[in-house]
């Protein structure tokens, strides 16, 4: 599938909109992943950053989700886009979650290792360990996955994940690798990278520019007091610990930006 950039975009650059949700711009074509563009879902609220808004939030030229979670595929959310905005998801999305066939003219089916051509820039999907039902109980119809931007640079999103065999060689070299280092509550699970792990993921694919991701934004409504550590404190301890493994590392605030103009890997 092929689809035509909308509008002007910046050459180069990535919005962090909290939790998951990034905006990726390369060669002019913008991708949404795993769109969360309010402020509450069940017992989980904004805690931290402005409600997603803005250009090119509702009317990128693609929509990524890694996974069935709510909290990266949020219907609500998905129901606010410009309505012809493909959405690219993991092969069987459809079964694991019948709500979405109410998108099935736009759904763009990946397995791990399959591409599709967005606009300047190829989306592949690659390899995630994670639950990827959409409820705890009931056969995974679709496999969790990341994904690889690739235009004048590579991006690793990593959607939700943690360490695997062979996850450098599923993702290889990236420009900017977006990486989950924490979660929503107090606790975090199996099939999750902390700063430790995250760290580790950056060395492997050799990051120019890692950025941590997935914490710092929805809280179980009533614990503000319980564990507030979980969810300020990743993203720094992430970057320390990326610095001592050589890995260049930028903590952003929900809402930032980041300018990622210079020579990628394709343009070297």
């Amino acid at each position: 599938m092929s689809t035509p950039p909308r509008g002007n975009a910046p050459a180069s650059g990535l919005r962090w909109l909290g939790h998951a949700t990034t905006l990726i711009e390369d060669r002019g074509t913008v991708v949404l992943t795993d769109p969360v563009l309010t402020d509450r879902i069940a017992h989980l609220r904004r805690r931290r950053g402005p409600t997603p808004a803005g250009p090119r939030v509702l009317d990128p030229d693609a929509v990524l989700l890694s996974h069935l979670h709510a909290d990266h595929t949020h219907l609500r959310s998905l129901g606010r886009l410009d309505p012809d905005v493909p959405i690219v998801v993991p092969r069987g999305a459809v079964d694991g979650l019948p709500a979405l066939r109410r998108f099935d003219d736009r759904l763009v089916p990946l397995r791990p290792g399959e591409a599709t051509r967005i606009g300047t820039v190829t989306v592949r999907a690659v390899p995630a360990r994670h639950d990827g039902r959409r409820w705890r109980r009931g056969p995974e119809f679709a496999p969790a996955v990341g994904y690889v931007v690739e235009g004048d640079r590579r991006t690793y999103f990593a959607g939700d994940t943690d360490l695997y065999p062979r996850l450098a060689g599923h993702v290889g070299p990236v420009d900017l690798a977006l990486l989950p280092v924490g979660g929503w509550g107090p606790t975090l699970g199996d099939g999750h990278l902390d700063p430790a792990r995250a760290a580790v993921v950056a060395r492997l694919v050799e990051a120019s520019l890692a950025v941590p991701i997935h914490y710092g934004t929805l809280w179980p409504i009533g614990f503000d007091a319980v564990r507030p550590r979980l969810f300020f404190g990743p993203g720094a301890e992430f970057v320390r610990r990326a610095h001592n493994a050589g890995i260049a590392a930028v903590e952003l605030t929900p809402g930032d930006s980041l300018d990622t103009s210079g020579p990628g890997r394709n343009e070297r």
